[in-house]
C-alpha cells in the first residue's frame, strides 16, 4: 500500500475514532453510575445536528456561542430525559430502563421526522470550522480533521481532570462505587446522577458537531448506528472505563476503515460486531473494564 494513502486512513481512522470515543464515553459514565445502558444517548448526536443547524444557519449565531448552544441543548435535553423517564425508574428492574431508554431514542427519531421530515438536511459546516487544508507533501489534511483531533484531546484531558481532580469528579467515583454510602456521606446522589448525565450528553454535544461538520448531513436517524457502533466501542474498551472507552472508540474506528480499504465497506458493521462477540467470549468485561463484583 502507498505510504501517503496508509497515513491518509489513519488519520481517517483517528478522526472516526475521536467521534466514537466522545460518545461513547456518554455511555460508560451514565453506566458507570446507575448500571444503565442509555440507548437513547446515541439520538443526542441527532438532535444536537439539528441544534447546530438553527444555531448556524436560522440565526447566524457566532461559531462559539453556536457551539456552547449546541451543547447545552443536549446537556439540557439529557438531564429533562433523566428526570421524566429514568428517576421514576430508579428503583425497578434493570430491564425496564433499558426498555424505557429503546423507547425515548424511538420517540426522539419520530418527533424529529415530524418536525424536520425524513429527507436529509445540510448542516453547514462552513460557518464552524475552515474548509480549507493542510498539505504535507501528496498529503492533503483537512482543517475540520485537525480540529476534531485537538477539540477531542481537550475533552478528554478536560474530562479527565474533571473526574480525577475536582469534588464532583471524587462524588462521582463515590456514587459509582457505593451509591448508599456515597448518600450516607452526605453527598447528594440525586444531583450526582444528573451532572452525569449531563456532562456525558455535552460530550455528545461535542460528537454531534464534529460529526456533522465532517459528513455535513444530519437526519433523524443518524444516531441510530452512531450510537451502536459508540456502544460497541464502550463495551469492548470496558464499560465503565474512561481509558478503555476512549481505546475503544479508536480500535472500532481502525476496525472500521481497515475493512473499507481492503474493498468490503459493506459488511463493516458486521467485521464491529464479531469482533464484540469475539472479544466479550474471552474477555466479558471488555480489554480494560473490572470485574464485576455482586454483592449479596
Amino acid at each position: 500500500m502507498d505510504i501517503t494513502l496508509l497515513i491518509l486512513q489513519l488519520m481517517n481512522a483517528l478522526e472516526l475514532g475521536s467521534i466514537y470515543a466522545l460518545v461513547a464515553l456518554g455511555y460508560t459514565m451514565v453506566y458507570g453510575i446507575v448500571k444503565l445502558l442509555n440507548f437513547a444517548h446515541g439520538d443526542l448526536i441527532m438532535v444536537g445536528g439539528y441544534i447546530g443547524i438553527f444555531a448556524l444557519a436560522a440565526v447566524w449565531m457566532p461559531p462559539v456561542l453556536a457551539a456552547v448552544v449546541t451543547i447545552a441543548g443536549c446537556a439540557l435535553l439529557a438531564v429533562v430525559i433523566e428526570k421524566l423517564a429514568y428517576t421514576p425508574l430508579r428503583t425497578a428492574p434493570r430491564l425496564s430502563l433499558l426498555i424505557t431508554a429503546i423507547g425515548i431514542s424511538i420517540l426522539l427519531q419520530n418527533l424529529a421526522q415530524y418536525w424536520f421530515g425524513a429527507d436529509p438536511m445540510p448542516f453547514p459546516a462552513y460557518r464552524l470550522f475552515p474548509l480549507g487544508a493542510v498539505y504535507l507533501g501528496d498529503l492533503r489534511i483537512s482543517y475540520i480533521s485537525i480540529m476534531t483531533l485537538v477539540i477531542t484531546v481537550i475533552s478528554m484531558v478536560t474530562l479527565t481532570l474533571l473526574v480525577q481532580r475536582t469534588r464532583l469528579g471524587k462524588a462521582m467515583r463515590a456514587v459509582s462505587e457505593d451509591a448508599g454510602a456515597a448518600q450516607l456521606m452526605g453527598i447528594n446522589v440525586n444531583h450526582i446522577i444528573s451532572f452525569t448525565f449531563a456532562v456525558g450528553a455535552a460530550l455528545a454535544g461535542v460528537g454531534a458537531l464534529l460529526y456533522s461538520a465532517q459528513f455535513q448531513i444530519i437526519m433523524p436517524t443518524i444516531g441510530l448506528m452512531l450510537g451502536m457502533r459508540a456502544f460497541v466501542a464502550a463495551v469492548l474498551g470496558g464499560i465503565g472505563s474512561i481509558p478503555g472507552t476512549m481505546l475503544g472508540g479508536y480500535l472500532i474506528a481502525l476496525l472500521e476503515v481497515a475493512v473499507i480499504t481492503v474493498g468490503f465497506g459493506h459488511l463493516r458493521d458486521g467485521a464491529v460486531f464479531l469482533i464484540l462477540i469475539i472479544v466479550l467470549m474471552v474477555k466479558p468485561t471488555g480489554i480494560m473494564g473490572r470485574p464485576m463484583m455482586e454483592k449479596v
